[in-house]
């Protein structure tokens, strides 16, 4: 605060306290050189400290008396004067600091001062997330919800006023800063001990890549999530090292075949990646006939390639005026017209997809198209969140929220960072298994997003496990996955893959053991997780859902169990 806030106050409070302090000095002269009569007719003149402490009291209109003799008439004008000359000096100085209270830049050098100083008493992991738009409030929101601490930064005070106003159970730093310029990424605790990564997810491609240029030159242990719409800005970023590159157009397009060669995969893909807590999504196979796609940005050429790629022919509808840059056959217009819907053939169209820049063009598309074809599968770009009531009245089969899909990539990875590991691993099994998968998570969740969470075999992470093991009691999955509180019933939680070294085990059986330096990777329920917590954490009660003994373990009752076994010995 004095740092920041004190020199800024002095630099604008300087005529101000010029005037104070010459308005005193006069008075105070004044004060000293005018004679007075005391109580016994003698001349005497006040000391300074006599004049400064008259002043004092005259100056705050305190008025105090006439001390410490009656004044003359001469000392009394001196006093209306000093009277007149220091209020008026006064009343410009708390004017003036009024005003300084109003300065935007005053008021944004104390808020950043108190940030700085609250970000020097976080003592616990926490992420640098830079971009408070629609991706990172799905972000922000989560993160706190997980009991993680976040720190914000964003250009625009409108998006930091209403972070500041929402109750998100802890408290968050909130930087209003152009999170591109390094300094200021410093100074929001880029190089903070407590930083485990920064999530760069602005809506500018420009910004999102230099920020995590800053990131890997200023601090390169830390995990960097980048944002990019476009190949080039990919590309760039993965050149400087980002660990994580999301694109969510390309994301969804890929996704998107996915579902046409397997659907039952792509739908534990989508499970297991979507928000926990989220109603857990259950959409319609997309069809494998002719689409039609409307908007030929950077969703719509991901989603024509993708199509090519599932050998499904597909048409565009786009109102560039350059057909060089448009596959054959384009439609010139924006599909918000039943006439280029109708000459881009709707009527012999399976599927379409408003992919636009534009809610309102998107929403009015699906809306043309139901009309003409009620029966189409419709899919819908849905470029803002708060659009979102809007696109459920719409209904169409499918909605594409880009932010939604960039934030649910980053929670998979920072949930579990095996998750993406075992998806790959499901993605090359068939069909079949994944469709046994996905029933038992959708009968072990009821309806919403599972949570995911890695499990690691080490001593300060599970250190009932590791005791156990030392005293040679084999561990299996199964006991894992016990309740608690009744060893009879199971948790709601599956196991889904043991990492060992350099082998990997997917979807093991109940009876396989695990063993220390193993990270077991789980999905299932927030009260599952919170539950095996206390069993990896106790030896007590693991040894009780590992074979059924409630055995005290305190250190009184080990005390009297020495006794009881030296008694017996004897």
């Amino acid at each position: 605060m004095i740092r920041d806030v004190f020199p800024l106050f002095l630099r604008r409070m300087r005529t101000p306290l010029i005037a104070v302090i010459s308005a005193y000095a006069i008075a105070v002269l004044g004060f000293t050189l005018i004679p007075g009569t005391d109580d016994q007719g003698n001349t005497w003149r006040m000391s300074f400290f006599q004049a400064f402490y008259v002043v004092s009291y005259t100056g705050s209109t305190i008025g105090f008396g006439e001390v410490p003799y009656a004044f003359s008439n001469a000392q009394r004008l001196w006093t209306t004067v000093s009277i007149y000359l220091t209020v008026i000096a006064w009343l410009y100085s708390v004017g003036t600091i009024i005003s300084l209270l109003q300065d935007q830049t005053f008021r944004q050098a104390v808020i950043r001062s108190g940030l700085r100083r609250s970000l020097r008493q976080i003592s616990e992991p926490f992420y640098l997330v830079c971009g408070y738009g629609d991706t990172g409030r799905l972000l922000v929101r989560a993160l706190t919800e997980r009991g993680r601490r976040v720190v914000v930064v964003d250009n625009s005070q409108a998006n930091i006023d209403e972070l500041t106003l929402k109750d998100l159970g802890v408290y968050v730093p909130a930087f209003c800063m152009d999170a591109g310029i390094p300094d200021n990424l410093i100074t929001a605790g880029l190089q903070h001990r407590w930083c485990m990564g920064v999530l760069a997810v602005t809506e500018d491609d420009n910004t999102n890549l230099e920020i995590a240029i800053s990131s890997k030159l200023l601090n390169s242990k830390l995990t960097v999530y980048g944002r990019a719409e476009n190949a080039e800005t990919a590309r760039n970023m993965a050149s400087f090292g980002t660990d994580h590159v999301i694109q969510p157009d390309l994301n969804f397009a890929q996704r998107l075949a996915l579902a046409l060669r397997e659907p039952d995969t792509h739908r534990v893909y989508d499970w297991l990646s979507s928000v926990p807590n989220s109603p857990l999504p259950e959409r319609n196979r997309p069809p494998e006939g002719s689409w039609i796609i409307c908007g030929y940005g950077r969703l719509g050429q991901a989603v024509y390639a993708a199509l090519q790629g599932q050998g499904i022919e597909a048409v565009i509808i786009d109102d560039r005026t350059d057909s060089r840059h448009l596959p054959p056959g384009a439609v010139v217009g924006k599909g918000t017209e039943a006439k280029t819907l109708e000459q881009a053939g709707i009527d012999q169209a399976a599927a379409l997809i408003a992919c636009r820049s534009d809610d309102r063009d998107n929403l009015s598309i699906v809306m043309t198209a139901r009309e003409l074809r009620p029966d189409i599968y419709l899919v819908a770009r849905q470029n803002r969140l708060h659009n979102k009531a809007l696109f459920r009245a719409a209904e169409p089969e499918l909605t594409v929220e880009p932010s939604y899909i960039i934030a649910s990539k980053i929670l998979s990875i920072l949930g579990s960072p095996l998750l993406s590991d075992f998806l790959k691993e499901a993605e090359q099994r068939h069909n079949d298994w994944n469709r046994e998968l996905a029933g038992r998570i959708r009968e072990l969740t009821g309806g919403t997003a599972p949570e995911t969470w890695t499990l690691r075999v080490s001593q300060a992470r599970s250190p009932a496990i590791m005791l156990a093991l030392e005293l040679g009691e084999a561990i299996t999955v199964e006991s894992l996955c016990r309740d608690p509180r009744d060893r009879d019933c199971r948790l709601d939680a599956i196991p889904l893959l043991i990492r060992r070294g350099e082998e990997d085990v997917v979807l093991p059986e109940a009876h396989t053991e695990v063993d220390s330096g193993d990270r077991v990777l789980f999905c299932g329920t927030d009260q599952a997780l919170g539950l095996m917590h206390r069993t990896v954490n106790n030896l007590n009660t693991l040894r009780y859902v590992h074979t059924g003994e409630a055995r005290p373990d305190g250190l009184i009752w080990r005390k009297l169990a020495r006794r009881r076994q030296a008694r017996t010995g004897s």
